[in-house]
């Protein structure tokens, strides 16, 4: 599918981050899964999968995500840059 596979390998990576910076935020809220994704108007399958770096996921979930998690989409993605 794609040619140069490590845009795939890259964008595996990244998600993998983003979703360790997820998970730590939401662990320093004392928040489960399934209270952040009732809280931010997902389905807990998605706060799991993003969580794990499965889920791409789009801005608005991670909007309402950040929101949730008293954050801002800046430090969100500082975060998982730092983790690269």
């Amino acid at each position: 599918m794609f040619k140069d596979r490590t845009w795939c390998v890259r964008t595996t990576s990244i998600l993998r981050s983003l979703g360790e910076e997820v998970r730590e935020r939401r662990k320093r809220r004392n928040l489960t899964q399934e209270a952040l994704a009732f809280e931010a108007g997902v389905h807990p399958n998605v706060v799991g999968r993003l969580e794990r770096g499965m889920y791409n996921p789009t801005v608005m979930i991670l909007f309402a995500i950040t929101v949730k998690l008293n954050t801002s989409l800046h430090e969100l993605f500082a975060g998982a840059a730092k983790r690269q």
